[in-house]
């Protein structure tokens, strides 16, 4: 039965309704992927006699021809998304023994249409990181080589669903937790437009930034997924009412040859020898660039004035937003708490010191700073400025052009350990992906080429707010015409 688990969500809820196999075989067969796979440390929580247990209500819902969109179909979870009655640490050891005391919107919506949640994915503490490697509790391995780090700060989540024990998952992505582990682990990965999909019971990191989003194995199954936990949502003060009128065609179709011939495609590739690139994400880009060209697109190259800035603007408006977030963690009202303390400011100082990580410290030290007073003006509120200019030069881009293409990430996944000393380094993994956030426009990362090691190379399709439908149909395009790679 090892085979099934390869099957994409439209083929297992076929198989269910023909009756080739039962939910319980293949959740069983998952669950046995997740055994063998024990190694890559990609879940913080795994319950298989809840799970086996979902299994057979989802069985009986067939057999009463009960089921609902996504019936007996197992997604796994981020750990910073609150599920009701299920730990939520968000891989810190601040929140080691936080229950959720209620269901994200998300979760909500998953288990409304039928969906098995299957486990607790390990992620960067706080989902400050691009690497899985700032967790309090392990390091997640990338499936493709278990030498190197699967990405972050989704690292569990798109681990999970590239080793093939879960055909979807859900992340979370503020400046590329997303996109860029679905580029190093070679699968999909969609961060939807801002004010799509529900934050409610998403633990926060950076408000104006967050958005939950998923992975999978092939663009029906984003869509579908999308489909399900999209929707405007009054308990979340950011959701967008134009949510109400979306709706998300989860069978896209390919342009046909004519129409490929009218879309304009911009293009925002690194040049040759470009310093901080990798050599086979450049060829990668050329060769993607040449096939467009010779397909008959309209090929449009990019050049933007602010996109080298937003390093620089996300890591002030962030750190800011999380320096204000993590204020709750303060050993009073939830969370850890330090035994050893003389008095009430004491119990703030230990708790946190010892609570947090070096990472999430070094991040809260930083948005303190620029929030503080006489650096206001000059940090927080220029970055403000800044983050409207680049959501300008989008707008502008996009009344030229229908798509943006560019690399995810300037290079394949690095070896574990190899940055984790280098904040500079480590924050540079994102360089490519930030910008979308500060915009709040979709992306959608697709696993494009492969190196000489056969790591995968992945690239992201951006379209103007709302336009997700677009982006899928580009991609059902290139999945006809031979474009993606299969890890």
């Amino acid at each position: 039965m090892q085979e099934i688990i390869h099957y994409s969500i439209k083929q297992h809820l076929e198989n269910f309704k023909n009756k080739k196999y039962s939910v319980k075989e293949y959740i069983s067969a998952c669950l046995e992927r997740a055994e063998q796979t024990k190694h890559l440390n990609i879940f913080l929580k795994l319950d298989p006699d809840k799970i086996l247990k979902d299994a057979e209500i989802s069985q009986k819902r067939y057999e009463s021809n009960q089921a609902r969109l996504l019936e007996g179909i197992p997604i796994s979870i981020k750990d910073n998304i609150c599920e009701d009655g299920e730990q939520t640490t968000c891989a810190s050891k601040i929140l080691q023994n936080f229950i959720a005391p209620y269901d994200a919107t998300v979760i909500k919506k998953l288990k409304d249409q039928g969906a098995i949640l299957f486990g607790r994915t390990n992620l960067d503490e706080f989902a400050m990181g691009s690497s899985t490697e700032n967790s309090a509790f392990m390091i997640t391995k990338n499936p493709i080589d278990p030498t190197r780090v699967p990405g972050g700060s989704s690292g569990g989540s798109a681990a999970s669903v590239s080793a093939k024990i879960v055909p979807a998952s859900l992340g979370s992505d503020t400046g590329g937790s997303i996109r860029q582990p679905a580029a190093f682990c070679g699968i999909y990965g969609l961060k939807p437009t801002y004010g799509t999909v529900s934050r409610y019971g998403l633990v926060a990191f950076a408000s104006s930034l967050d958005q939950i989003g998923p992975f999978a194995r092939s663009v029906e199954d984003i869509a579908l997924i999308y489909s399900v936990i999209m929707g405007y949502d009054k308990h979340d003060s950011t959701s967008h009412p134009k949510t109400q009128e979306m709706k998300i065609d989860v069978d896209p179709k390919p342009y046909t040859k004519e129409e490929k011939k009218s879309l304009k495609i911009g293009v925002y590739f690194p040049s040759e020898n470009e310093e901080g690139f990798d050599l086979s994400v450049i060829k990668a880009c050329i060769d993607l660039k040449n096939k467009l060209e010779q397909e008959g697109y309209q090929v449009i190259p990019i050049n933007s004035n602010l996109w080298k800035y937003s390093i620089a603007i996300y890591y002030i408006l962030a750190t800011a937003e999380a320096s204000s977030n993590l204020a709750r963690y303060d050993g009073i009202r939830y969370g850890y708490r330090s035994k050893n303390v003389k008095n009430l400011i004491d119990v703030y100082i230990r708790s946190r010191t010892e609570g947090f990580g070096p990472e999430v410290k070094r991040r809260i030290l930083l948005g303190t700073y620029v929030l503080s007073s006489g650096y206001y003006e000059a940090f927080y509120h220029k970055a403000q400025k800044a983050r409207k200019m680049i959501r300008e030069e989008y707008r502008n881009f996009f009344k030229e052009v229908d798509f943006i293409l560019s690399p995810t990430s300037p290079t394949v996944p690095f070896k574990i350990g190899e940055k984790v000393n280098d904040p500079i380094s480590m924050y540079k993994s994102d360089l490519l992906t930030i910008s979308v956030n500060l915009g709040g426009i979709p992306a959608l990362n697709i696993p494009i080429a492969k190196d000489e090691l056969g790591l995968p190379i992945g690239m992201q399709i951006k379209a103007w707010h709302f336009e997700e439908n677009k982006i899928f149909r580009l991609v059902k395009t290139f999945e006809e015409d031979g474009w993606i790679e299969k890890f």
